[in-house]
């Protein structure tokens, strides 16, 4: 592979700094400070920065990871890297027991094939051991009590991968669920009608995160928190947020990054029909109505989201009002953290795979490298 230079503003520790020197070499980023860069260097006029990692995402340009089609993975992880994404936790909904099978399988496969685009760095099942009153989008007739082994078999389909599991604490078998599988899943608390008390228990059990904070959860109020309470009081949990202005409020975007430093991982809980036009469109079992920016069921509920990472941080920045140097950690560092890939993926620093991006002045994604390779 040949050796790469891109000089100019990079975000590398925690700072937009000048004069960086990116070196792409064999798959591997040299990161150094230098005022008089090599001939050969590459001036970037934007910011040279660490490539987005979205921990919540179903599909995009009209496929699903449900749709369990190393095809359909392709696109979807091929739409995504244009927008700046690298890797991703590939993501299913609440299935019957031999499409979640299929699904993990086709993403376990697609994984390994590595294909040009993001690369799949984890399995985030979101259900089916969710709260029915709050399935949101999710399909009630595919949600049930936990399954053990129905777990384990889900594991055995990729094995080496890491697994993110969204559930409802308050059900019953949730809390042998996460004492069972806590060193080998990480449990996100979400889909849940959980009180505080039941959230901090959780939290207690094993859990460690919270899925798409806000949504599909009760709201926070003075005399009851709830999960929401437990999440911005915890000292390690973290996070998701939805932050295209939508299914977020940006005052509260902005108030949930300020209270949770360091603990807030932005997402898309894009569906199949982001980068598409308006129309109709399939969320597993659901018909999902596309208009307005914003996916719905017929009851009017939001049904994932039409979202890419390059407009998440967009909208943090321009909507939320927060400075692009305290965003940038949130679509890289703590995801990254969260996927237990951060001594490799995240940031521009010695050693860590290349995938990086540059952005134009005005957060728009204009390059991307995925391990070293500039996507086209």
């Amino acid at each position: 592979m040949s050796t790469l230079l891109l000089h100019g503003r990079a975000f590398v520790r925690g700072a937009i700094e000048p004069d960086t020197l990116v070196t792409i070499r064999d798959g591997v980023l040299h990161v150094e400070q230098s005022a008089h860069p090599p001939a050969q260097a590459q001036h970037i006029a934007g910011i040279i920065a660490p490539g987005f990692i979205d921990v919540h995402v179903h599909g995009g340009d009209g496929a699903d990871f449900m749709d369990a089609d190393e095809h359909a993975n392709e696109r979807i992880l091929r739409f995504h890297a244009k927008h700046g994404t690298t890797a991703v936790a590939a993501t299913t909904l609440s299935g019957s027991p031999d499409d979640l099978e299929k699904a993990v399988d086709a993403i376990a496969r697609s994984a390994h094939t590595r294909e040009e685009g993001a690369e799949i760095c984890a399995v985030h099942l979101e259900g089916p051991y969710i709260n029915r009153e709050r399935a949101g989008a999710q399909d009630p007739a595919s949600i049930r009590r936990p399954d053990l082994q129905e777990v384990e078999a889900l594991l055995a389909h990729a094995p080496e991968m890491k697994w993110l599991m969204t559930i409802a604490p308050e059900i019953e078998g949730a809390r042998a669920l996460i004492e069972s599988y806590r060193n080998r899943i990480t449990f996100s608390i979400g889909h849940t009608a959980a009180d505080y008390a039941q959230a901090v228990a959780a939290l207690e059990w094993g859990a460690s995160h919270f899925t798409h904070l806000f949504n599909a959860m009760n709201g926070l109020h003075h005399r009851e928190p709830g999960a929401v309470g437990a999440a911005l009081t915890s000292a390690s949990a973290t996070a998701e947020l939805i932050a295209d202005g939508i299914h977020v409020h940006p005052a509260v975007l902005r108030l949930a990054t300020q209270a949770m430093p360091h603990r807030i991982a932005l997402v898309t809980d894009a569906m199949r029909a982001c980068g598409l036009a308006d129309g109709v469109y399939k969320l597993y079992r659901h018909d999902v109505t596309v208009q307005n920016g914003a996916a719905r069921l017929c009851d009017g509920s939001l049904a994932g989201s039409l979202l890419t990472m390059e407009r998440a941080v967009q909208t943090m920045v321009e909507q939320a009002g927060l400075p692009v140097e305290a965003v940038l950690p949130l679509a890289t560092e703590v995801p990254a953290r969260l996927l237990g890939i951060a001594d490799r993926k995240g940031k521009l620093a010695e050693g860590y795979d290349a995938d990086v991006i540059v952005l134009t002045p005005g957060l728009e994604v204009e390059r991307v490298f995925v391990r070293g390779r500039e996507l086209r």
